[in-house]
């Protein structure tokens, strides 16, 4: 029988094979997850957002330009050498360490036990297609669109990456992603007095020749009929938050899968397989997060400081501290992308509390959890605010450590199966 989500778990399937109840039922239109016997109806060929399409497609009065000039070389020598001095005089990343005695470490005994390993054998057990949505929505970007154009795309799509299509090679060459913006933005600023040309001007192609320097990696993506538990290991071992999925027959993208997703399927229909022992312990007995040199960001420091540790230290979020240390907020990549709808990234000096207080939408917020809190709730508090991250906090709101969607995966799927993906 469905649940209330629209959808029941299926056996591993192969997604080119048509179902048996393909036009009967309701269908979740609002993401649900595919119930059996729902097909993916998909053109032949990938939808590419051009250069004129975006342009027809954007909001009118959006104020974008018709064309941008050919992308400009990169800086001088003596430019970044001036960069690198200022570099040197902004405020370095706060960081903090804990103890071992703080952090109560528990044995690794606890995931090693067979009840530990369910989740392990349900994600084995089911492919990516399963946790595909029966309607979700896809941008997909060519290369030789406007850098510009493409991050105001994310934004009005309400999409955080987009796959790239390059039609020289009629194939997907990578992923734009607000790590990109944020890269762009920390090579390039200089002063509120200065534009940054580089995202006016440049294609997404110019991008990553300049910043990728002839290194280009190969995509890295998953097929629908590989097990969920693939999918676990290929996000935390490439410490990416995108995975797409490709139908291997057609290379169309189906789907991108992230971290929020799997634990969304795993949430709902792991409630139906007994639950481990161990999500009854606490998560400072379990020592599941991240707690040494945790990276924080003062309220009063520029938001470019804040660009720095996100390039830095390859962190999505930063817990954002008062004078007196403790938590006011949370300052993520996903802020970052805003900037561009706001047109507002040409000031990068204002302070991180400044940048808080201008969202337009209300975003994830900060969300605490406490060390003498369980597992259990601490997997359906994130899965039922659909965040991506708890800041572990003391009884004053001092903060303690992370306890992010990549560690729970990482404790429930891989550590019970003899793998450490994450510190690989």
């Amino acid at each position: 029988p469905r649940s209330q989500h629209g959808a029941t778990p299926r056996p591993r399937c192969s997604p080119g094979t048509p179902g048996t109840g393909g036009g009967h039922g309701r269908r979740d239109r609002g993401g649900g997850l595919m119930a059996p016997g729902d097909r993916c109806l998909l053109p032949r060929h990938p939808p590419v957002w051009g250069h004129r399409d975006l342009a027809a497609g954007l909001t009118a009065g959006a104020g974008l330009p018709a064309g941008f000039p050919e992308a400009p070389c990169p800086r001088e020598e003596e430019e970044e050498e001036e960069e690198e001095d200022r570099r040197r005089r902004s405020p370095r990343p706060v960081t903090f360490t804990l103890g071992p005695e703080v952090l109560g470490l528990g044995p690794e005994g606890d995931f090693q036990t067979p009840d530990a390993e369910v989740y392990m054998h349900f994600l084995r057990s089911h492919c990516c297609y399963d946790a595909v949505p029966t309607s979700c929505k896809l941008v997909v970007f060519d290369t030789s669109l406007e850098i510009k154009k493409a991050f105001v795309a994310l934004v009005a799509n309400g999409v955080r990456a987009a796959p790239l299509w390059d039609s020289k090679t009629q194939s997907f060459v990578g992923m734009l992603t607000i790590t990109d913006f944020i890269n762009i933005l920390h090579r390039y600023y200089r002063s509120p007095l200065v534009q940054i040309y580089e995202v006016e001007e440049h294609k997404i192609e110019t991008w990553r020749e300049v910043y990728l320097q002839g290194s280009f990696k190969p995509l890295v993506y998953i097929s629908p009929s590989n097990s969920l538990f693939d999918a676990v290991y290929s996000l935390i071992k490439h410490k990416i938050h995108r995975l797409p999925v490709i139908e291997p027959t057609s290379g169309n993208v189906l789907h991108i899968l992230t971290h929020k997703r799997i634990l969304k399927f795993l949430h709902i229909f792991g409630s139906t397989i007994p639950k481990p022992r161990f999500l009854k312990k606490t998560v400072q007995e379990l020592c599941i997060g991240t707690f040494r040199d945790v990276a924080v960001v003062p309220e009063t420091a520029p938001i470019y400081t804040a660009l720095e540790i996100f390039v830095d230290r390859r962190v999505s979020a930063l817990p954002v501290i008062n004078d007196a240390g403790q938590v006011v907020g949370l300052y993520s990549r996903f802020d970052v992308i805003h900037l561009a709808a706001q047109k507002t990234y040409n000031n990068l000096d204002i302070s991180v509390r400044e940048a808080l207080r201008q969202r337009t939408v209300c975003l994830e917020g900060v969300l605490t959890c406490y060390p003498h809190e369980t597992m259990e709730d601490i997997i359906d508090r994130i899965a039922k605010e659909q965040v991506h991250r708890l800041v572990l906090v003391d009884e004053n709101q001092y903060p303690r450590g992370i306890v992010s969607l990549s560690d729970i995966l990482q404790a429930l799927v891989l550590t019970p199966a003899g793998i450490d993906a994450l510190n690989s």
